[in-house]
Formats: C-alpha cells, structure tokens, sequence
C-alpha cells in the first residue's frame, strides 16, 4: 500500500524530537501535518491519553494491538509492539496479541480485555453486558472507563492510518521476539468460559 495523502513538511524542531525520540518521524504525523491545527490537537489529545493511569499499560498496550489487528493497521501493531519493548512489557505476549485467541499466554482478565477491543471495533459494536459486567467487577469504573475511551482512540488512529495508506514504519524490527501474524477469527468470545 502507497500513501494516499502526502506528508507533509514538519516543523525542524518537531521532527528532531521526533527522531530523537523515536529513530524516524511517525509517519501518521507527516500525514496529519496537512492540517497542522488538527495535527498539534491530535498530539496534544495522544499525549493525554498516554498519562491515563487508571488502567494497567499492558492491558491498553495489549487492546489497542488488538484493534489494530482486526482493522488491519501495520503501523499500529509496529509501533505499539515497540512501545512495549520500551515500556518494558511482557513482550511474549505482546507478540502474540495478533493471534490472541490461539494463545496460551493470556491471563483470564487480559483474554476479556481484548476480546472487549475487538467487539469495540467490530461494526456495529458487539460488546456484550456479561463481558462489561465482568470488566467492570475485575477493574472498577475508572479503569474500565479509561479502557473503553482508550480503545475508542486506538479505533479512531488505525483507521485514519489505514484509510491514508500508512503501513508499518519497521519501529518493532528492533524486538527479539517476532510479532505473530493474525491467524483469522475462531468465532465469537466466551466471556463465561474464562471468568
């Protein structure tokens, strides 16, 4: 896949931070820029999101690879597998999100935390009151809540990235572990079947 919107000139001082930061400029950035008081807007509401602590990291590192799996975003499974190796994240499972439901590797919580992403993303939505109820009990509202809004920005980037053509930048070439291919949907999630 090609862009299908070109990047956009940076700003010098935004993309030496950039790179210093992450080894190349993002190129959703880039893309953003276009626009750039929808892009700065878009930062400032990304960097909000990355201070939200009610929430395990794991567990929103883990749901927002989820969503980008089922919608296709490369970009986002590589940044996000990479910002779990930096975050120091449980990178065995990390790698496996694509291919969750085949996995061993996922507690009972984590299995409900992504199979929530994926019936978040699923159009329409398929999120179920037992698996709400089940999250709900297990994390609290505050965590649940930042969960599901979390989930909603991780839906809202992939798709953008998606639909502009953005593929995998190669941030998660530096993981000793390969990111495991998605395998396809077994069918729907038994939220009972693991609570």
């Amino acid at each position: 896949m090609t862009l299908r919107v070109p990047k956009a000139e940076l700003p010098v001082e935004l993309r030496e931070n950039m790179v210093k930061q992450l080894g190349a400029v993002p190129e959703p950035v880039e893309v953003l820029w276009n626009n750039p008081e929808l892009a700065r807007a878009n930062q400032e509401f990304a960097a909000r999101v990355g201070t939200w602590d009610a929430a395990d990291a794991s567990l929103k590192t883990f749901a927002h690879m989820a969503v980008a799996a089922q919608i296709g975003c490369s970009w986002c499974l590589d940044v996000n597998y990479f910002q779990a190796l930096n975050q120091n994240l449980d990178l065995a499972k990390a790698s496996q999100v694509p291919r969750w439901r085949q996995s061993e590797v996922f507690t009972p919580l984590e299995r409900d935390v992504l199979a929530y992403a994926e019936a978040m993303t699923t159009t329409p939505p398929t999120v179920t009151d037992e698996l709400s109820k089940s999250l709900l009990e297990r994390l609290g509202p505050a965590a649940l809540v930042e969960l599901t809004v979390f989930i909603g920005f991780a839906n809202m980037a992939a798709r953008c990235n998606t639909a502009h053509g953005i593929t995998s930048q190669g941030y998660s070439d530096s993981c000793e572990i390969p990111l495991a291919s998605r395998t396809g949907n077994t069918g729907a999630y038994d939220v009972a079947s693991t609570a």
